[in-house]
């Protein structure tokens, strides 16, 4: 089990900005800063971006509580400026529940929000 992750963004202060909006219907609130670097969490930090030069546009998935909160997490990414990379939906071919949306944030880096749940109508 992964305890956290960091990544490298370029503009800092956007990239809160963003992550802020964008993971703020999965529970995610940023709760600390040191120095350019931000750890978001649900009470501990556990994803973590700091200033730097991405090399490679990386993916990232969040656990969603159900499909209602994976739609909500596209809407506000979109919304904090990032760009459509999947719009929620089905995804079959990865299981019979998956239920996922993707969107780049400001530096291209793919994140999503997923459920695997099964749709109960």
């Amino acid at each position: 089990m992964i305890d956290h992750i960091g990544i490298a963004v370029s503009d800092f202060e956007k990239s809160v900005a963003f992550y802020t909006k964008a993971l703020a219907p999965l529970g995610y609130t940023l709760v600390m800063t040191w120095q350019q670097n931000a750890g978001f969490g649900r009470g501990k930090p556990d994803f973590w971006i700091g200033k730097g030069a991405p090399k490679d546009a990386i993916h990232v998935a969040f656990k969603a509580a159900g499909r209602a909160q994976v739609r909500a997490f596209y809407e506000a990414a979109i919304a904090a400026g990032g760009t459509d990379n999947g719009a929620p939906g089905d995804r079959p071919h990865y299981h019979e529940h998956y239920y996922g949306a993707f969107v780049r944030d400001p530096d291209g880096h793919n994140v999503e929000a997923v459920c695997h749940e099964p749709f109960l109508g």
